[in-house]
């Protein structure tokens, strides 16, 4: 039996097509390598949360937690093109199941060194190692870029689904590491998560028909050299923010109420708005939906938490606020990651979608650190004015770049219109002199 490749799997021409999300899953090894993706995914909510219940309940100290935790997400900002380099020049399966061996003995070495009481120091560099981890994410969506590269619409579809994919497991992780970690013992957690991590990688490489070609080194520019791209990346740090600092000013805002507790359950409620939006918007395709729309609707919900908690003062206010606020999330997270794929060279497209992840890392550690100084320094209800502002800030990214695309499509149209006038200007002065 001939091996199937990706090109024969690939979404065919012509109207008698399924529609919708069942589309997607028609074609052959989808359904696999999605469901290896989604087992792998899950673990991206729960090593945090782990990490943290782990070293702060053995060393007693939060700060070292949170430092070391921050430490992670800094090397995987930095790790992450490279990887993603590699994984475009020697395919998935070559790079990313080594990759993900590293990262689990990282998570591995961070729990012995935690459960034998090793120096500090050894904390730091056990969980930088599992900033080897590949943009899981990211090679999904590049599977469906090369499947569907001649069909938009199923590709929107595809990311529509992806998107609500990430809140899922965002949503799901962070409880399951809490149960585990809280019912069995503090390690549990960090456990699960490397055995899924492993386990998934190894079932979604395995599918091999759907994997993208690798790539030769490629000539083809930085993607941060593609027409677009920084500004586009700009509000990629900007709407990190907006997450970094809604979930630290919720958990600030929850204990200022006396139910910290309950901060967890709140913040799902955004992620499942986010979910459900990212879901319906995949199925209905709006025409016309720009980011620059998208970005306004954000920045327009993201004011409603900061009214909630100053008028308010009700955590279940709070919540439906944020289920609310959440459903801007998804169209436009899928709306920006669609115009990456677009702008994007292709055989440079997984280093593109790294890139989206380093800015978003940047803009979760920067909202991070804003939302805990203003819950700190102003007030819990006062501080969701920082998601708000971030939320402007990509407005005004956004809008600065389109004024600056528009006024160079005028100042070109001018130099060609004044190019025109000047070569005719000779074919015409013999006539005028006689």
């Amino acid at each position: 039996m001939p091996h199937q490749t990706a090109e024969d799997t690939r979404i065919p021409s012509g109207p008698a097509r399924s529609t919708g999300y069942r589309r997607l899953f028609s074609l052959p090894g989808t359904r696999a390598f999605t469901a290896g993706n989604l087992i792998a995914r899950l673990p991206m909510g729960m090593f945090g949360v782990s990490a943290v219940v782990m070293i702060a309940g053995s060393r007693g100290s939060y700060a070292l937690a949170g430092a070391v935790t921050a430490t992670g997400l800094a090397a995987t900002g930095l790790a992450g093109p490279w990887i993603a380099r590699l994984v475009d020049r020697h395919g998935q399966a070559r790079v990313a199941v080594p990759a993900t061996l590293v990262a689990v003995l990282g998570s591995l070495a961070l729990l012995l060194c935690v459960r034998y009481d090793a120096p500090d120091w050894t904390l730091f560099a056990a969980y930088a190692a599992t900033a080897a981890t590949p943009n899981i994410g990211g090679l999904s969506r590049a599977r469906w870029a090369h499947l569907l590269r001649d069909d938009p619409g199923a590709l929107h579809t595809a990311n529509s689904f992806e998107q609500a994919a990430d809140e899922l497991c965002f949503m799901l992780g962070p409880v399951l590491a809490s149960f585990l970690t809280g019912t069995f013992f503090p390690e549990a957690g960090t456990l699960a998560g490397t055995v899924l991590l492993l386990a998934g990688m190894l079932l979604f490489t395995a599918q091999r028909a759907t994997e993208p070609p690798p790539q030769a080194r490629s000539k083809a520019p930085s993607p941060l050299r593609s027409p677009g791209m920084p500004p586009l990346l700009a509000c990629f740090v900007a709407t990190g923010a907006v997450f970094g600092s809604m979930e630290v000013v919720t958990i600030a805002y929850a204990d200022a109420q006396g139910h910290r507790a309950a901060a967890g359950a709140v913040l799902a409620l955004q992620a499942a708005g986010s979910c459900a939006a990212g879901l319906l918007y995949g199925s209905l395709k709006p025409a016309g939906l720009r980011l620059s729309r998208c970005l306004l609707a954000m920045a327009g919900l993201m004011t409603l938490p900061w009214l909630a908690a100053a008028t308010a003062g009700s955590l279940t206010v709070l919540a439906g606020a944020l289920l609310l606020a959440g459903m801007a999330t998804a169209p436009t997270m899928v709306t920006a990651m669609t115009q990456v794929q677009e702008r994007t060279p292709a055989d440079r497209l997984n280093e593109g979608m790294s890139l989206v992840v380093t800015g978003l890392l940047t803009g979760i550690a920067c909202g991070s650190a804003a939302g805990g100084w203003a819950a700190d320094h102003l007030s819990p209800a006062l501080a969701y004015a920082v998601p708000a502002a971030a939320a402007g800030t990509a407005v005004l990214i956004n809008s600065a770049a389109a004024a600056t695309r528009s006024s160079r499509r005028t100042a070109d149209r001018h130099a060609r219109h004044t190019g025109d006038r000047a070569s005719t200007a000779p074919r015409d002065a013999p006539r005028n002199a006689s």
